[in-house]
């Protein structure tokens, strides 16, 4: 395969600056102090030696030095016109100026000659050039003087009132940040780094003038290296001092004398003397904070992995000057957080068109590979995923091959990993503690996807401390944790975990301590072999294809029972009729401590399992009816978490689990009987017993009744069941009760609880709380529930009142769900709802919204679909400052009150079916994070409304008056009118 050169990606200079000057005005003042400064800043700098015999240089070679030079600095003197030789360099640095192929710039300093007279030849550049004026080449030289005095440059005798030594440290302010900006722009593998580089930037705020230490953390090869370093390239220029102290985690542990060096290397720039020593880490800072405190210094920090590390180098913020910067990569946020640092960037990864990028130029050289291997790239690309270090070494790994010689590469990452990217990942893993270790291995290897609520009770349930665990992992970058709350795993970082439990022995799963792949957990369990190491096993058991059709799961034999220290079991069966017949799940391992069997095909569990080390039992969807046969009455003593919703259970005899903390039995619609004892439940947190219609539920409240007071449970739902009455001074503690569509209660009591610590009433579709009385105002004692964060009152259809004084209690209520009910008129204390941040209120006969509607100020989602009454609303709405939705379907408003331009966080507009609606507000544009505009099937005049990036948006209902919308890429104006 043909690679290519990546010279065409971007020029390079052999030069940074190049100076033209007349001597005899300059050399030994302005010239010489200009020339020190550029080096002393390692800017590349061409000066032509006026000790040479100008007359035996070869101009050609002068020529190709102004050529390969990025920057020209003309030096405008007195003498300047008069030296043919400076005007023949005048002439071509203009050239190379207007020249559409390159991207030099020309800078002139105009010394002791005004512009306008450069311009004009006036004065003393008359007086100067009054010997050239006449000479064949002269209209050239008048051409480039008239051309350079038009250039921005700087006026000595005008800028920083004359002192040369100011107007010097601006221009070299001006060239090191132009280069330092090219050679970011120049680097054709920092692709994608671009926004990075500007967020990192911004919050160092470098016109403030407090000393600022800045964290970049993220997975190992995820580019923290690369950014910190194009940052400090940026920036560096106005700092004293300045150092990127790399590979910390190595240097300091490569000796005993490891931190000393590392502090040496910083000193170093400011102790002139080579030959000074630090004895001790102490030492040295004394050292440090005696000859930094005042000097103005930006330190990167490169892979630390211990706050040592940081004690020793930036042990304090008075250790520096005002306007100091400290930027610190690492693998653990820990220790930043540990060392006070406030501002932490996550370093993202490569998003797969900026991947593709990086990959090409290390495996093509270009943006574009050749065609015949485009798929294979994107192969490569999609294995890499995001990782700058793998892109890197892939891509270099690959270029010059052929055909054949990728393909057969990339089959071989499908069972090899990449060596070189494991290696590199795995100083993360190496650095745990033993018991975070495990944890992370059972990540990787069982628990990637899952929520993390769910993973944290798997991994307590075998004996870790998993909240701390998980946390550790998150800083560490080992796994991240989604919106969702769901368990994410880099691929390379799932696939070094995997390979260090399979690695010592890989043809061997017998020896490894975490089975996941089918085929080895089938071999394993059909010979029925004896294993002392499996810990844990995650498997299916969906029937597969094969040559004679579908095939049976021939894996679950009592092979089982030989697992003599198996914790953990996660087994998948949807299909369990293909499974009859066959002795599925009938020998489980007693040192079990979480079963999760999804789809269990028995009725009861195996007469050999003692479960006596069972903390977790979940069967949901699965055929069990009942814990154990008939006859059988096995306590299950250490058991905190029962599951069996939507199974085929018919009695539960809860006095076999006396530590029981949650029950879940929702949608058990067989259930007919739910035994309770005296002393059983007194540990119960959540009790489930939504759609469990079968059971007689006046029976088990009795129970419930008879039993002590249960100050554990927080959570209740008898979601349609046939619950009759309920008294909540059972549950004193109870956060959440929930009985939607419980039709026949008839009694609920609440009353005597004044300090009811409540969290969420949900009483949705729920007719008469007490029917005989035809309730239609809420009873007063909500009020008392002070700590109520969520009410939900939806489709209850004879409430037509929410009388005044409740929401002056209700605080803390964050969520309110009114819709379908039939209120005419809210209170206007309804403003005191002060925590309220989702208001539901469709389809309700409303007329108007109260005033104190406004004062919402953490309201972020105001529902008013299908409020026909309602045709105006309140002008001060822009004042609910934190709305982010703002529905309004259906309503039969005329306007928008001109206010909601001032909501700064609205993202969803919605007037759908708004068929009275005549306009809407100018100022539309002004709502920058607006992404969602739904104006479906209005009757709006058209009209001209600035929307700002309207092509990033999703806009329903909007017809440009233009056909190409890239035309509005830059904020222009948009025009609306009907859809219909």
């Amino acid at each position: 395969m043909e690679s290519y050169s990546t010279s065409s990606i971007q020029k390079s200079y052999k030069y940074d600056v190049f100076l033209s000057f007349a001597g005899q005005d300059v050399r030994k003042n302005f010239l010489d102090h200009l020339y020190v400064a550029l080096q002393w800043q390692e800017i590349v700098t061409f000066k032509d030696d006026e000790n040479l015999d100008k007359g035996k240089r070869i101009k050609d070679d002068l020529f190709k030095s102004i050529e390969e030079s990025k920057f020209h600095i003309i030096i405008l003197s007195k003498a300047y016109a008069a030296s043919t030789w400076c005007l023949d360099e005048l002439v071509k640095i203009m050239e190379c100026q207007n020249a559409d192929n390159t991207k030099q710039i020309a800078y002139p300093v105009f010394y002791d000659v005004d512009p306008t007279d450069v311009r004009h030849q006036r004065k003393l550049v008359e007086t100067a050039f009054a010997e050239n004026k006449n000479k064949p080449d002269a209209g050239k030289w008048i051409k480039a003087m008239e051309g350079v005095a038009g250039l921005a440059g700087w006026d000595l005798r005008n800028t920083d009132d004359g002192h040369e030594a100011k107007v010097i440290k601006r221009i070299v302010e001006k060239i090191s940040l132009e280069l330092r900006s090219t050679n970011l722009k120049a680097d054709e593998y920092l692709v994608g780094m671009e926004s990075r580089i500007r967020d990192i930037v911004s919050s160092l705020e470098m016109d403030v003038e407090d000393v600022r230490m800045i964290g970049i953390k993220g997975i190992g090869g995820g580019g923290k290296t690369t950014l910190a370093t194009a940052v400090f390239d940026k920036i560096c220029f106005p700092f004293e001092v300045k150092s990127i102290v790399g590979n910390i985690r190595e240097v300091s542990k490569s000796s005993m004398f490891g931190l000393q060096s590392l502090q040496k290397q910083v000193l170093s720039i400011v102790i002139k003397d080579r030959n000074f020593t630090i004895s001790t880490v102490r030492d040295g800072k004394s050292l440090m904070k005696k000859n930094l405190s005042g000097k103005k210094v930006l330190l990167v920090l490169d892979d630390v992995d211990h706050l040592d590390q940081l004690e020793a180098l930036v042990g304090a913020l008075n250790w520096f000057k005002g306007g100091s910067r400290i930027i610190i990569t690492t693998r653990d946020e820990q220790l930043l957080i540990a060392h006070g640092v406030k501002a932490i960037h996550d370093v993202t990864l490569l998003s797969q068109f900026d991947a593709t990028r990086v990959f090409n130029r290390y495996a093509f050289g270009k943006d574009i590979p050749i065609k015949m291997c485009k798929e294979l790239s994107l192969q490569a690309v999609r294995y890499a995923a995001g990782l700058p270090l793998t892109i890197k070494v892939l891509g270099s790994f690959l270029c010059g091959k052929d055909e054949l010689e990728w393909k057969d590469a990339l089959e071989r990452l499908k069972k090899i990993p990449l060596k070189e990217t494991l290696e590199k990942l795995e100083l993360s893993y190496t650095s745990l503690d033993h018991d975070y270790q495990d944890i992370f291995l059972d990540v990787a290897c069982l628990l990637k996807g899952w929520r993390k609520d769910d993973a944290i009770r798997a991994l307590e349930c075998c004996g870790y401390h998993a909240r701390i665990g998980l946390r550790v992992l998150e800083q560490r970058s080992l796994l991240t944790i989604s919106r969702n709350q769901e368990l994410g795993m880099h691929d390379h970082i799932q696939e070094l975990g995997r390979n260090i439990v399979r690695r010592l022995h890989p043809a061997e799963p017998i020896r490894h301590t975490r089975l996941w792949i089918r085929g080895e957990i089938e071999d394993l369990l059909t010979d029925d072999l004896v294993t002392e190491a499996t810990r844990a096993i995650t498997t299916h058991t969906y029937p597969l294809l094969c040559e004679q059709g579908i095939c049976r799961c021939r894996i679950f034999t009592k092979g089982f029972g030989n697992m003599k220290k198996l914790r953990f079991l996660q087994v998948t069966s949807s299909t369990s009729d293909l499974l009859e017949g066959i002795e599925v799940g009938k020998h489980l391992p007693n040192a079990l401590r979480f079963l999760n069997w999804r789809g269990y095909p028995h009725s009861f569990l195996p007469k050999t399992f003692q479960a006596n080390n069972l903390v977790a039992l979940e069967m949901p969807y699965g055929r069990i009816k009942r814990l154990w046969e008939e006859g059988e009455r096995k306590a299950l003593n250490n058991l905190r978490y029962l599951d069996m919703s939507h199974s085929d259970l018919t009695t539960l005899d809860c006095g076999l689990l006396p530590n029981l903390e949650k029950l879940n039995l929702k949608k058990c619609s067989d259930l007919v009987k739910l035994n309770a004892p005296h002393g059983s439940l007194r540990r119960l947190a959540r009790l489930d017993l939504r759609r469990c219609q079968s059971l007689d539920t006046v029976s088990f409240i009795r129970q419930l009744e008879l039993l002590q007071v249960l100050e554990d449970l927080i959570f209740l739902d008898f979601s349609y069941s046939s619950l009759t009455t309920l008294d909540c001074g059972l549950v004193p503690n109870l956060e959440k009760l929930i009985v939607e569509n419980c039709y026949n209660l008839v009694e609920l009591q609440l009353e005597s609880l004044q300090f009811l610590n409540l969290g969420c009433l949900d009483l949705t579709q729920f007719s008469d709380i007490i029917p005989r009385n035809n309730i239609q105002e809420l009873p007063s004692f909500i009020g008392n529930l002070q700590n109520l964060v969520s009410l939900k009152l939806y489709g209850s259809k004879n409430l037509r009142k929410l009388q005044s004084g409740i929401c002056v209690h209700l605080r803390h209520l964050k969520h309110l769900d009114l819709e379908g009910s039939d209120i005419e008129e809210l209170p206007e204390d309804l403003g005191h709802l002060e925590s309220l941040e989702t208001l539901e209120l469709g389809y309700m006969p409303l007329k108007h919204l109260p005033n104190s509607i406004c004062m919402l100020t953490h309201l972020k989602t105001l529902l008013l679909d299908g409020c026909k009454g309602i045709k105006e609303l309140p002008e001060d709405l822009g004042l609910l400052e934190s709305l982010e939705e703002l529905s309004l379907g259906q309503c039969k408003i005329r306007d928008v009150p001109s206010s909601i331009c001032k909501l700064k966080l609205l993202r969803k507009l919605y007037l759908r079916y708004c068929d009275q609606l005549k306009g809407l507000p100018e100022k539309l544009g002004d709502l920058e994070c607006l992404e969602d505009l739904n104006l479906e099937e209005h009757r709006c005049q058209e009209q001209r409304v600035q929307i700002q990036g309207y092509h990033k948006r999703k806009f329903c209902g909007i017809k440009t008056c233009h056909q190409d919308t890239s035309k509005f890429k830059d904020q222009r104006l948009i025009g609306l009118d009907p859809f219909c």
